[in-house]
Parts: structure tokens; C-alpha cells; sequence
């Protein structure tokens, strides 16, 4: 596809988030630009990626206009390509401040960096619904998805969703099930706008999960930040703490720094860069 009538050269970034070590975490494009170019290219350039995000920024006086796309669609919020916008801006843009402002369909989201290179974003905290047992309203094809030989009636841990989210969250008996979730996604498909995730206490850090979101283009997503607005006030309820150490238990993996406080989630998380490199639309 071309721009004005001549190929446009834009340069891309891609970079791991969650992650101090290349190869784990979770992958992120992020396209610097200095105006918005259409929604239709800004789709076509996240399909080719093919990655679970694609970040795109502009300018905005001091601060930043961010927007985020999986192969399949915009999103309102994300966690890792937020992160992985930061590390560019931070590192490759060489931004001598210390705190990034970016205006999304989120709102307003910080992001300060620590001496260390060390990044902690301020998300909005999710209000949590709690589904009420027997799990009437809960359907079938959830536990069907995810492989688990039960149904509403007979799961006895904890169901919850987001205010204004679509997702299920749910709780299983330990970090163990987590891991051993093997979903199939042609039935969580069916279940769209619902993305699914599992939780549960973890060994060796405070809560462990993993997200799966099929119907947006991304089957397993690696490392979720956006998900942890849910998580965090779950399990700081659950184990009376507001500075917690998770860990998504994907293939990849990765770990967040945690903590709660009356508002917001706060995310801390490291990054490195895999790729830079120049496309043409």
C-alpha cells in the first residue's frame, strides 16, 4: 500500500516486554510517527506484524497520543506495548525526562522510569464483579474452553469479571492447574467479546495467570498488563497485601511488579529491544 502516491518508509521497533532477557516476556511492535496516518494502514501494518500488539504514537506537545492494535482490531488498553513504547521513547528517542504522560482511550497513562531502567506504569484500577454460586450465569463452553471436566454447577473456585469487561476471570486451585490449562480455542472463539483468564495462588511469587484471547487474534497472550487491573485487586483482597511479585506462567513468561494503590495499578517491568528496522506502506 502506498502513501500519497509514493511508498512512505517508517521506522518500527520490536521489543520485549516484562522481560530482561531476549526471546521471553512478551513481543511488541511499536512504529514511531509523527502524524496519524489512516485507520485502515494502521490496521493492515498490525495484521502484517502479526504480533499480539502493535503500539503506534504521536507527539502531543510534551506528551504522547498512544494507540494499540492486535492483528484483528484496536484495542483500549495494553499493558506490554505500553512498555514497549516507554522503552523506545526512553532509550532510542533518548527522553532526558523521567515520566512519560500518553493520552489513550484509557485516559491518561504515566509511566515513570527508575535509575535503574526499571519502568512502572499507573493503569486505573478494575472494579471487580464477583459471579454468585451456583454459577447460573456462567456458561458451559467456559469450562468446555479450558479443558476443565466440570461444569457451572460443579467449579468451586471463584469467578469474577471487570466492570465494563467483558473478560472472565477465573480461579483455580493452584499454580499447577494454571499450567496445565490446555484450552481449545475454536469453542473460546465462540464465546467473543469474552477473553479468558486463569489465576491462582503461586509457589514461588504472590499470584500467577495466564490469558487467552482467541477471538482477538491472540490465542495465548504471553504477558498481559491490561489483565493485572483485574488481578491485583483480586489477590490483594485475597492476600492482604498491596505490593505483590506476579508472574504469567506462559510460554515465554514473564514477571510484573505489582502494587495497589486506592485508584490505580501500578506495573513495573523491564524491556529490551529484539528488532529495529524500517517498513514501507
Amino acid at each position: 500500500m502506498s502513501h500519497s502516491g509514493k511508498d512512505l518508509p517508517l521506522e518500527i521497533f520490536q521489543i520485549d516486554a516484562f522481560t530482561e532477557v531476549r526471546f521471553r516476556g512478551n513481543p511488541a511492535a511499536v512504529v514511531p510517527l509523527n502524524e496519524w496516518l489512516s485507520d485502515d494502514i494502521l490496521m493492515n501494518i498490525a495484521a502484517e506484524n502479526n504480533l499480539a500488539e502493535t503500539a503506534f504514537f504521536v507527539p502531543q506537545g510534551d506528551d504522547f497520543h498512544l494507540r494499540w492494535f492486535t492483528p484483528a482490531t484496536e484495542v483500549v488498553l495494553c499493558g506490554h506495548a505500553t512498555l514497549a513504547t516507554s522503552f523506545v521513547i526512553f532509550e532510542r528517542l533518548k527522553l532526558k525526562e523521567r515520566s512519560i504522560r500518553f493520552h489513550t482511550l484509557s485516559g491518561e497513562l504515566v509511566v515513570d522510569r527508575s535509575d535503574s531502567g526499571e519502568m512502572t506504569m499507573t493503569f486505573p484500577k478494575g472494579n471487580l464483579e464477583f459471579e454468585k454460586r451456583p454459577y447460573q450465569s456462567i456458561p458451559d463452553q467456559l469450562f468446555k474452553s479450558l479443558g476443565l471436566e466440570m461444569t457451572a454447577n460443579t467449579f468451586e473456585g471463584d469467578i469474577f469479571k471487570g466492570q465494563h469487561n467483558p473478560n472472565y476471570y477465573v480461579v483455580l486451585e493452584d499454580e499447577e492447574a494454571v499450567k496445565g490449562i490446555q484450552p481449545d480455542f475454536n469453542i473460546m472463539a465462540e464465546m467473543h467479546p469474552m477473553a479468558v483468564v486463569v489465576t491462582a495462588k503461586g509457589r514461588d511469587v504472590d499470584f500467577v495467570s495466564r490469558s487467552f484471547g482467541p477471538s482477538y487474534g491472540i490465542p495465548e497472550d504471553p504477558v498481559t498488563g491490561s489483565t493485572h487491573c483485574y488481578l491485583v485487586p483480586y489477590w490483594a483482597q485475597k492476600l492482604n497485601k498491596t505490593e505483590m511479585l506476579a508472574y504469567q506462567a506462559s510460554a515465554r513468561g514473564g514477571y510484573l511488579k505489582c502494587r495497589l494503590e486506592e485508584e490505580n495499578v501500578l506495573l513495573s517491568g523491564r524491556a529490551v529491544q529484539y528488532l529495529h528496522g524500517t517498513i514501507t506502506i
